[in-house]
């Protein structure tokens, strides 16, 4: 039994929510709050958490050793197909945020998301249970817009997108903690870890960072006091989105399609590598010109990205970073070099941008048999297939000269690599 409160209810119950929405409720002083959990589609993790009581393990994996907790903000755990309990959840007086970790897809025409919360948001009014918060954690820039947008496109009733729209608030939010998938040898290593949960079948295996920043239009509605777990809570959260999106996402991209490329397999074998490295830094100062935050603070992220990108211990796969680039690459890199050419037409394209949109398209042209993306130009393409797809009026000679300069550049230390000639 807990003695947490039911108030938020979440969608999409898997890993990240677990290491991240989870442990933030559960740090957070006041009053305890509890988390009603809904699975995507399948009823598989909403089974194991409730054998288990919902409590499971948290464990941190630092460079230096791991360290347990259990987590027991989680207080039931529903199948997503079961509509009725999500009705009834969205529809209690007690229950005033719903949260969402559902991906992208989650958001886009023909996704079951936004007609399962109307219909609990049409539960909700018909109950008279009053204001309520939607917060997505999904990584999308604007999420809170987006889900409001996905929404209100799939009310077709007028009276209750008029009650959606005066009663329903949409913040937006960053989210950052690395949360690699849970193996069967750390759930076996459970048993020699104190404070893990015993016999646990669904650990969630995590990095030592974590960070949340908040949108605050809550205006009075009941929630979690996150803020004293370490949740940001501010008016605009553009600038920690394009943060996220320039520094920890764009140099993602860069290592995942530099890093394939030169023989490794993970991020902390490619951030090791002194290529990969350089470039990575070029690409954050070419950011750190773009974004609007003190730079101190950005200095900040910076080393803290390193000291993440170096723990060998998690183990974060090149791979699994290098798919849809086609959907990543606008935003990660093409919107910086927006920003840079809008603020200084002169200042042409830099090196770390050159380097992370050569290497994707090398990465297309030299290894097809690693590349997960529909929307990619493909094996045969050129410099030109690669900007028609991600920035079709960045087609330019000045542009495309130096992402071939940079392809150049990466042949070259590809060629000294497999030589085994030091960069």
């Amino acid at each position: 039994m807990t003695d947490r409160r039911s108030g938020v209810v979440h969608l999409g119950v898997g890993a990240f929510a677990r290491a991240h929405l989870a442990w933030y409720t559960q740090h957070a002083t006041g009053d305890r709050w509890g988390i009603t959990a809904f699975t995507g589609r399948s009823p598989d993790m909403a089974d194991a958490l409730t054998a288990q009581g919902c409590r499971y393990t948290l464990v941190t994996r630092a460079a230096d050793g791991d360290t347990a907790q259990v987590i027991d903000a989680v207080v039931a755990a529903h199948p997503g197909s079961d509509v009725d309990a999500f009705a009834r959840a969205l529809a209690s007086p007690h229950t005033t945020i719903v949260t969402l970790t559902v991906t992208e897809q989650g958001y886009r025409s023909g996704s079951d998301v936004p007609a399962r919360l109307v219909a609990g948001l049409d539960a909700r009014r018909r109950a008279g249970a009053g204001r309520i918060a939607l917060v997505s954690l999904d990584n999308l820039t604007h999420n809170g817009e987006v889900l409001r947008r996905a929404v209100l496109d799939a009310t077709t009733d007028d009276d209750l997108r008029a009650w959606i729209e005066a009663t329903v608030v949409f913040p937006s939010s960053m989210v950052d903690r690395i949360t690699p998938a849970t193996t069967a040898d750390d759930v076996a290593g459970l048993g020699e870890l104190p404070g893990a949960l015993p016999q646990d079948r669904v650990p969630v295996v995590t990095e030592p960072f974590a960070e949340w920043v908040l949108q605050d239009v809550f205006d009075g509605i009941d929630r979690p006091a996150w803020e004293t777990a370490g949740v940001r809570l501010v008016d605009d959260v553009t600038p920690y989105e394009q943060r996220k999106l320039w520094l920890l996402n764009g140099s993602h991209s860069l290592l995942a399609y530099l890093g394939l490329l030169l023989g490794h397999e993970t991020v902390a074998q490619a951030m090791a590598d002194d290529v990969c490295r350089s470039a990575v830094e070029q690409l954050w100062d070419e950011a750190a010109v773009e974004l609007p935050l003190p730079a101190t603070e950005i200095a900040e992220a910076r080393a803290a990205l390193v000291d993440r990108f170096a723990n060998p211990r998690i183990r974060h796969t090149l791979a699994q970073i290098a798919s849809s680039g086609s959907q990543k690459l606008p935003v990660r890199v093409v919107d910086v070099l927006r920003h840079r050419l809008g603020r200084d037409p002169a200042a042409g394209v830099g090196p770390g941008a050159a380097t992370l949109i050569a290497a994707w398209w090398l990465h297309q042209t030299e290894q097809p048999g690693l590349v997960n993306d529909p929307g990619a130009p493909g094996a045969g393409s050129d410099v030109h297939d690669v900007l028609g797809v991600i920035a079709p009026d960045l087609d330019t000679t000045p542009v495309v000269a130096a992402v071939t300069a940079a392809a150049d550049r990466i042949r070259a230390a590809r060629a000294r690599s497999s030589e085994g000639v030091p960069a």
